[in-house]
């Protein structure tokens, strides 16, 4: 089933679509939350003590926990009450990437966007830009949403998208796609022979006996 929604109200006026994730809240792994925030870089950066803000630059990686998110560029500002927000940003040809596992084994949430905001003390992350995101079952895309912007409630697992120009959409439409549940998950049909299927290993022709 696909959804789409157009920001048409009013000029300049952007759309929001609320998106509660599955059948039922199933929270992005709740450990993570009590996990340091570690941070590698290729080409170093800076560190702010008085104004507890440090920066990095060059194949950046962020992670907490099962969380990983990987940018060109990457500003982290702690606040006095020890939480951080970060914010990263990609480059040309290379968005910023989010993954994180939830709390149903085998499922994640992944997503791809120009810039990424993320904050600790709420739990939620802002993709902002030709921003896609995606619940996986295992490989398999089970939901996809994209937008403009795109605000994900680590929480409460609820998606609130906006339309505008910088969409993947080529006419700034939000848009959902919802595959029919259970069908990712469900095993392929064996071969109606039972047989097990195996690739042959050589395309030699056979010999005549």
């Amino acid at each position: 089933m696909k959804l789409s929604s157009r920001f048409s109200a009013l000029p300049g006026l952007l759309a929001a679509l609320v998106l509660c994730l599955g059948p039922a809240v199933a929270q992005a792994e709740k450990a993570d939350r009590a996990k340091p925030l570690n941070i590698s870089s290729k080409n170093g950066g800076s560190v702010e003590i008085a104004k507890q803000r440090t920066e990095f630059n060059g194949d950046v990686v962020l992670s907490k926990g099962s969380l990983i998110l990987r940018a060109e560029k990457l500003d982290v500002r702690e606040t006095g009450d020890g939480y951080h927000q970060v914010y990263a940003n990609g480059q040309t040809g290379k968005q910023v990437s989010f993954r994180q596992a939830r709390d149903v084994a085998g499922e994640f949430i992944e997503g791809l966007a120009d810039q990424l905001e993320y904050d600790t003390r709420s739990d939620t992350v802002r993709f902002i830009g030709n921003a896609v995101v995606r619940r996986l079952q295992g490989t398999t895309v089970a939901d996809e949403v994209t937008g403009a912007v795109i605000l994900f409630d680590n929480r409460s697992e609820v998606f609130t998208l906006e339309g505008g120009h910088s969409s993947p959409h080529p006419s700034g439409r939000v848009r959902v796609v919802m595959m029919p549940r259970g069908a990712a998950s469900e095993p392929a049909a064996p071969p109606a022979s039972g047989i097990s299927l195996k690739p042959s290993t050589s395309l030699s022709p056979r010999k005549a006996p």
